[in-house]
């Protein structure tokens, strides 16, 4: 079967790409914006990317069109694909129907750390040796690719609350029917389809629905948020992991490191593999999921410091003159707090610069505004990028970040100019988008060098 992709890149939709074409599928897609790492996973796993929406790729007519939930009325690819009236339905369908049907789904849901917590959980899986399956929202520094079919009957997915598509506009994950369920966090996101934290509240209790009375849902037992959306109704076993001293895990931080303790273990040493106490927190979980499917918790403390990480999550890029430059897929302010305060825990002794892409469409919209002064805390110098689609004055909120740590530019070339004039040796320079950002980490390693080169 020749199964069409409308919107390859995006990170769910270029994981299906991959399952399809394990699958013995022939894949091809198309998209607006290729950038790595997804082009570069999807092209050696022998996928075709179209650039853009050009009707004329339907030629000959796929077997199946699968579209992604940024595909809308109106797209010209789309249109094509109704008039003509080819078969089509919505990745998370496509994976419903063909992937997980038969599957014992391990689900990793909530605002932030999905794609972490599934990457540690599909190592936790594979360290055991049960092969599990996975489609994961990144790519896992532990395996080659995003996802895989897997050998066995585990599949461990990331499960997003964005909508389906646009005939299908409910959460994707109400499609995936776990048997084990994580909910790390819940705050309102995705400002552009949920008008508050009440409305996502929803949609997560209805993927609590799907969970079956044998399963096991494992929830951040700190959060009030999450709380709330267990008691609209849950007809499933509750786990709860997280500080407070009532919780069935607890994890605990001290000078020493992150400690947990119950389910048999006392103050029991806990390296997730990545810094920082969300990440503790993003592992914590994945064991205690990994245990419900038979993983005894010291097998997965001992097996989290194999652990990789995953790109773009606090990963290296390069060093040049001196400088380190960082990529993190932070974009919103739960998670730039996080990644900025974990890489301060270090210690080291260079500047800590943040450069942030607001490019989400709730950071387009401004929603966040008020809160990401005071997440950039964390960091010695803040640089704005009014990338275009941000309709709000960055310049404005760089003056309100304290200690005139703040700048903004609106022009790629010159932020990167800035960036190396402003750099020396010893700092570590931390790029926050939730897409390629212009390929800058490339451009500023580059400039770095011959900056270093020349002798500056």
């Amino acid at each position: 079967m020749h199964i069409h992709i409308l919107g390859i890149c995006g990170t769910f939709m270029g994981s299906l790409a991959v399952l399809a074409r394990e699958a013995g599928h022939t894949v091809s897609g198309c998209d607006a914006n290729v950038y790595p790492p997804m082009s570069d996973l999807l092209r050696a796993g022998g996928i075709r990317i179209i650039e853009g929406f050009d009707p004329e790729q339907l030629e000959p007519a796929p077997d199946m069109v699968v579209v992604g939930n940024a595909m809308s009325r109106g797209n010209p690819l789309v249109e094509a694909v109704l008039n003509r009236s080819l078969p089509y339905t919505s990745g998370p369908q496509w994976l419903a129907e063909h992937v997980l049907h038969d599957r014992w789904v391990l689900a990793v849901s909530g605002t932030h750390g999905k794609t972490t917590t599934a990457g540690m959980l599909a190592w936790l899986l594979e360290s055991a040796g049960l092969e599990p399956g996975f489609l994961i929202g990144g790519a896992p520094g532990n395996f080659p690719v995003s996802a895989r079919l897997g050998g066995t009957r585990f599949f461990v997915i990331e499960a997003d609350e964005y909508d389906t598509a646009f005939f299908d506009k409910r959460s994707k994950f109400v499609h995936f029917r776990p048997r084990t369920l994580i909910i790390n966090n819940l705050e309102h996101d995705h400002a552009d389809i949920f008008p508050d934290l009440a409305a996502i509240q929803r949609q997560f209790h209805h993927l609590v629905r799907t969970v079956p009375g044998d399963g096991l849902i494992i929830v951040n037992g700190d959060q009030a948020s999450i709380s709330e959306t267990l008691a609209m109704g849950c007809w499933t076993p509750v786990r709860r992991v997280g500080q407070r001293p009532d919780n069935d895990l607890r994890l605990d931080t001290d000078a020493a490191g992150h400690h947990l303790s119950g389910f048999g273990l006392e103050q029991a040493a806990l390296d997730a593999g990545m810094p920082g106490a969300h990440n503790a927190a993003n592992a914590a979980a994945a064991l205690l999921a990994a245990h419900h499917v038979g993983l005894p918790l010291t097998a997965g403390l001992e097996a989290l410091q194999g652990f990789r990480g995953m790109k773009r999550r606090q990963e290296l890029r390069g060093e040049a003159g001196g400088v380190r430059v960082y990529d993190d897929f932070a974009h919103h302010p739960t998670a730039i707090a996080a990644t900025l305060e974990s890489m301060r825990e270090t210690n080291e002794a260079g500047r800590l610069i943040a450069v942030l892409e607001p490019r989400s469409n709730t950071m387009r919209l401004g929603t966040h505004r008020q809160k990401l002064p005071a997440s950039l805390e964390a960091a010695d110098r803040v640089w704005l990028y009014q990338g275009p689609g941000v309709d709000w004055p960055l310049a404005e909120l760089a003056t309100e970040i304290s200690g005139g740590r703040g700048l903004c530019r609106d022009d790629l070339d010159k932020l990167i100019a800035d960036l190396v004039r402003d750099s020396r040796a010893g700092d570590r320079i931390v790029i926050m988008s939730n897409g390629g950002f212009g390929g800058i980490h490339q451009k500023l390693l580059q400039a770095l060098g011959e900056r270093q080169e020349a002798g500056a």
